[in-house]
């Protein structure tokens, strides 16, 4: 097996073959605009389905004419994954490492070829050069990214007995260590389908059959668009704040949403918003510092600074009265907001509009943070 996999590396790993075409995928790959955390999430994937369209694209179709479920770009995703999967059979990786290697690859860069990230961050696994992983243009060959991220993860000791998130966490070491479940289901599925495309690729007898324990069930898969349009500054017909909510979780959303209605006012302290002073009308992070007052909780002022704020927990494990963080970059987000329950986040948006409710499919989550 170690000899055959290795002649598929040397096919499908090539940095000749492949560093041409990483360019091409990255330059559309940065035109596209990544999907919010929790409304990309997978959970119930038909993975025959997946296995069908997968090898659709390598057999040459085009990505206009075939649908991954999980994959916008699946002609410029799918031959990434298989770079992957190729990579870990190269290197005699079981099964369970190779579905961790996709799952962080969807996380960090949707399994795009990305010439940019966060401060020096780039490729598929968003790795970075100054730290180590090589350098900026061997980080953009999709086969070395790949060959790195497995060195690092048959380091970690006991790996095969953590859970895909845990694994992932243990090499990536990221803001965000619980993002990774949510790409589980998927990533099996492209494994799969992958694999069997290679003699002998399907062949793991050490791998165990059991599903992982990671929290896959992303708020329960709400999104907030079963309640339609939501008028600006009003209250969805049928929402109410779940009834497991955390009693100052749940204060803290009532006095948000009695803020409703009222204009944005960047620097405004929020401290009187229905009043006549426009400033003391709410921002995005003054609405979220004077809800959480009410509880006997501080916050900073900023959005810059209450992305710091507590604890860092996953978008696919919210829970009401989590603060959201979109716009910007992870470090540096330029909007907060808080989740209400039941797929829905209560924001002071923008200037000329009021405080209102959104569902949480329309935001692109950078960070979320727990405060209590």
């Amino acid at each position: 097996m170690k000899a055959l996999a290795a002649g598929i590396g040397v096919v499908f790993l090539s940095p000749i073959l492949i560093a041409g075409t990483g360019v091409m995928l990255a330059s559309s790959a940065d035109a596209v605009q990544s999907n919010g955390l929790v409304s990309s999430c997978l959970t119930g994937i038909d993975t025959d389905k997946v296995t069908e369209q997968v090898g659709r694209i390598l057999d040459g179709a085009s990505g206009r004419d075939v649908h991954v479920e999980g994959l916008d770009l699946p002609a410029e995703q799918v031959p990434n994954a298989q770079t992957i999967v190729a990579a870990g059979l190269s290197l005699d990786v079981p099964k369970k490492g190779q579905i961790i290697a996709l799952a962080t690859a969807m996380q960090e860069s949707r399994l795009r070829n990305l010439n940019y990230g966060d401060r020096d961050s780039l490729g598929l696994f968003q790795q970075r050069p100054s730290q180590g992983w090589g350098s900026a243009e061997q980080i953009r060959d999709p086969a070395h990214a790949s060959q790195q991220f497995y060195k690092h993860l048959l380091k970690v000791s006991g790996w095969q007995q953590m859970t895909v998130t845990q694994a992932a966490q243990a090499v990536q070491k990221s803001g965000l260590p619980n993002a990774y479940a949510q790409w589980e289901n998927l990533a099996t599925a492209l494994q799969k389908a992958i694999a069997k495309t290679f003699p002998g690729g399907s062949d793991d007898a050490g791998q165990s059959k059991k599903p992982s324990t990671d929290t896959t069930d992303c708020t329960s898969g709400k999104d907030g668009s079963g309640f339609g349009r939501i008028p600006e500054g009003s209250v969805p017909k049928g929402y109410s704040i779940p009834k497991d909510a955390d009693p100052k979780a749940r204060k803290a959303i009532e006095w948000a949403m009695h803020q409703l209605g009222t204009l944005y006012q960047w620097g405004g302290s929020c401290t009187n918003a229905h009043g006549p002073d426009p400033m003391g009308r709410c921002d995005c992070s003054s609405l979220m510092r004077q809800a959480y007052a009410q509880v006997g909780v501080t916050l900073t002022r900023t959005t810059y600074t209450q992305v710091n704020e507590g604890k860092a927990v996953s978008p696919a494990e919210l829970k009401p009265g989590d603060l959201i963080f979109s716009r910007g970059s992870a470090a540096r987000p330029e909007h907060v907001g808080m989740y209400m329950g039941e797929g829905l986040v209560i924001e002071a948006p923008r200037t000329t509009k009021p405080v209102r409710i959104t569902p949480i499919k329309d935001w692109d989550i950078l960070a979320a943070r727990r405060v209590l």
